[in-house]
Parts: C-alpha cells; structure tokens; sequence
C-alpha cells in the first residue's frame, strides 16, 4: 500500500511514465527525456513545493531552482497537458512564458498523451475517459473545470496525433 500524502497522485505518475516507456518506438532519441518529464510532471503537487498552487509552474521552478533540471525536462513539466490554458485562467501565463521556454510540440503531444490515457489510479484509460473523470472532480465553476473544458479539443488533439503516430511506426 503507498503511504504519504498524495498515493493517489504517485500511482498516476507511474502509470503516466509506463505509458511514456510505450512511446519509446516514435520518440527515439527523446524517449528518456519525456519517460522523465512524465515521472514529473506532477511533481509541483507536493506541498513542500506548492507555491503558486498551479502544479506545472510551481514543478518547474522546483526542477530549475533545486535540481538545475534539463531546460526541455522542466519546459515539458511547465507545459504538459495544455498547462497554458489553466495558466491564463489562474493569471499566470505570462508568467510561465517568461520563466519557460514552451517545449517542441511533439515531445509535449508525447508527455499530454501519457498524461491524459491515465487515469488518477494509474490504469490506460481512452482520452474521453480521463477528461470526463477531471470534469466530475470540480465543479463547473472551478478554475480546472473551466480550463479542462477550453482545452479538451486540444488534449483530444494531441492524443490522436501520437495514437496516429504510433499505428504508422505499429
């Protein structure tokens, strides 16, 4: 059984990185790089790193100021799963433009793919799945609800452009 304060939040991030280690055949020479972005990426969900409140910023400013991470390792963490969307709900996007450098699409449609076939228990789940289970979690007036509604095409988009991807390499 996991212990400590967020079990949940780790079997996730295990299971977002099994998904990663999959895309190893269409990300080649990167597939270290976003199997380590996705151990991360939720990294800024720990309260001895919780700053801001928004995970991504507050993961990457962790990774840079702490671990003097990789720059494409904490841009993908600061960017991952359209980020940008609930950084502009939050009144942080400019912000995270001006402390991270946004990573090359298709490391970040690799890392949001992982991320959004994941469910919060760590088991592959369709992409419509894991939006449908983000928007139970928060009412329609929060801030995530908001943002995961403006960005599901967009995450949709990035899932189908790996799964397409991946039945070409197949």
């Amino acid at each position: 059984m996991l212990e400590g304060p967020l079990p949940r939040r780790w079997a996730h991030s295990q299971g977002v990185a099994e998904q990663a280690r999959s895309l190893r055949t269409v990300l080649k020479e990167h597939a270290d790089l976003v199997e380590s972005s996705a151990w991360l990426h939720d990294i800024g969900y720990s309260p001895d790193l919780a700053i801001t409140g928004f995970h991504p910023l507050d993961g990457a400013r962790y990774l840079r100021d702490v671990q003097e991470a990789d720059e494409l390792l904490m841009s993908l963490v600061a960017y991952h799963s359209c980020a940008v969307v609930e950084a502009e709900e939050r009144g942080l996007l400019e912000v995270l433009k001006e402390e991270f450098a946004p990573p090359p699409s298709d490391l970040l449609d690799a890392l949001t793919y992982s991320d959004m076939t994941t469910g919060p228990d760590g088991t592959h789940v369709p992409v419509e799945q894991r939006l449908s289970e983000i928007l139970d979690r928060y009412p329609p007036e929060h801030l995530v609800h908001r943002s995961i509604s403006r960005s599901s095409p967009l995450l949709t988009a990035s899932v189908r452009s790996v799964q397409r991807h991946l039945a070409k390499v197949g």
